[in-house]
């Protein structure tokens, strides 16, 4: 989420500094062309007062001219600034350097003809920093309310376009100076905001991965997120009173029908020895009482399983796995089951217990299934942050539908309903391993058969 709102603040952000940052640059910019402006609006209306004396025509008018061009000429050769007085016919009165001329078109053109008409140059054309061109202010010269001749002034603009940029270099660099400021603001409020959603997050999968006891932390973020956070809680809360008590009840049912169903037994026993030897009945009603008193006890196995917390410590997967295909060899070869092992240093952060316990009845499972002559192979493996104990059974396998269901409380195929079992093996294991943060997978074997996989994290929880 975090990916998503974080540029989307940082967008917002460059848009309101550009959106304040274009006009002050076109300001800055038209304060220095204005300055200019203004200056060479003085210079004109000086040289202006020049040439209305010599445009009286009074006596002295050679001497005057000749003071006027040469106060143009020293005007151009400290300001490198071409300067000219022109009458309406375009004839120069004075100019330097000598022989310039009035221009004849584009924009001092304009400018002339506008003097002509009595108004002076003061709102030229913008000049932009990457426009290498002059700027032209025109000053009409009046005698006697009419418009005898024009000053024109033609300047270069490179000092006036440096100025410019350097003004634009100083708003870009506190454009940038802010938006690193708003990039900052951004991340701490994106992380203000987002930290209850992340840590809601990381709690929501404890619960869903088994550890019932995670709670949000309601602290920080805004108001409505820590009210989210104060009602998930009680929700968790309430969620673990209710598996609490169906925990608690299929344990104590376990336990009280363990003791009328053991005095059933014993009854049992008792008139099987009032009746024929090899009477079938009573055979059958045996099994039946077997079978019942096995179901209540992986009920209470289950229910343990599910309550109990995890012993985590750093355990050699390896030999663990050996040990257990070690006490299992025997019942393997009373089968006529091959029972391999391909063993590795392996090690993982897990409750030993609890893994010799998923091995086993994995084992179990897989023995009751493969068939006199077959192999099943435990190999023991590690991908990055996990290790792995795969079974590999040599049995019929289960179809794609039947995959779906493998694991469910009770839940068996309705080809293997006559092989010994209660249907909460697999249940049992994929307890053990969700309290210590592992997992139990099912896939199809190779060539044939079914490929369980027992997956427990490497790293230890405080990391």
């Amino acid at each position: 989420m975090s990916s998503r709102l974080l540029p989307l603040l940082i967008i917002l952000m460059a848009g309101v500094l550009l959106a304040l940052g274009f006009p002050l640059a076109v300001s800055v910019a038209g304060a220095q062309q204005q300055r200019v402006v203004v200056d060479r609006i003085d210079d004109t209306t000086r040289v202006a007062a020049l040439a209305q004396l010599v445009a009286e025509g009074k006596a002295g008018t050679v001497e005057r001219r000749e003071l006027l061009t040469e106060e143009l000429t020293r005007y151009h050769e400290v300001y490198g600034i071409k300067v000219g007085v022109f009458y309406r016919d375009d004839e120069a009165m004075a100019s330097a350097p000598r022989g310039w001329k009035v221009p004849l078109e584009g924009e001092g053109r304009q400018s002339f003809k506008e003097a002509l008409l009595g108004r002076r140059s003061d709102d030229p054309e913008q000049v932009w920093p990457w426009q290498n061109r002059r700027l032209i202010v025109d000053s009409p010269v009046v005698r006697d309310g009419d418009v005898v001749a024009v000053v024109v002034t033609d300047s270069p603009t490179g000092q006036m376009r440096s100025r410019i940029l350097k003004g634009w270099l100083v708003i870009a660099a506190g454009e940038a100076a802010a938006m690193l400021l708003a990039v900052g603001a951004a991340i701490r409020l994106t992380g203000w905001v987002l930290r209850p959603v992340r840590v809601l997050d990381a709690v929501t999968h404890d619960i869903a991965t088994g550890r019932m006891n995670s709670r949000v932390a309601a602290a920080g973020g805004p108001p409505e997120l820590r009210r989210l956070a104060s009602s998930f809680n009680e929700m968790a809360d309430n969620v673990e009173d209710v598996l609490e008590q169906q925990r608690a009840f299929v344990a104590d049912a376990s336990h009280q029908l363990r003791n009328p169903l053991a005095a059933l037994l014993l009854r049992i026993e008792l008139l099987a020895l009032e009746l024929p030897d090899g009477n079938e009945e009573i055979a059958s009603v045996r099994t039946e009482g077997k079978r019942l008193a096995q179901v209540l006890d992986d009920l209470l196995d289950l229910a343990l399983a599910e309550h109990t917390p995890a012993d985590l410590r750093l355990t050699d997967i390896g030999e663990l796995a050996a040990e257990r295909v070690a006490a299992w060899r025997a019942l393997a070869e009373e089968k006529g089951v091959r029972l391999a092992e391909h063993r590795a240093a392996v090690t993982a952060w897990t409750d030993p217990i609890a893994l010799s316990s998923a091995l086993d009845a994995v084992i179990d499972n897989a023995l009751k299934f493969t068939p006199a002559g077959e192999e099943v192979t435990v190999t023991v493996t590690r991908n990055g942050e996990t290790s792995m104990i795969a079974i590999n059974d040599g049995g019929p396998g289960l179809t794609d539908d039947e995959m779906a269901r493998i694991g469910d409380r009770f839940w068996r195929s309705n080809r293997h309903q006559n092989i010994k079992g209660s249907g909460l093996g697999l249940s049992i294991s994929r307890a053990l391993l969700a309290a210590g943060g592992g997992s139990i997978t099912y896939a199809h074997g190779e060539p044939r058969g079914l490929r369980v996989t027992l997956t427990v994290p490497r790293a230890s929880p405080a990391s």
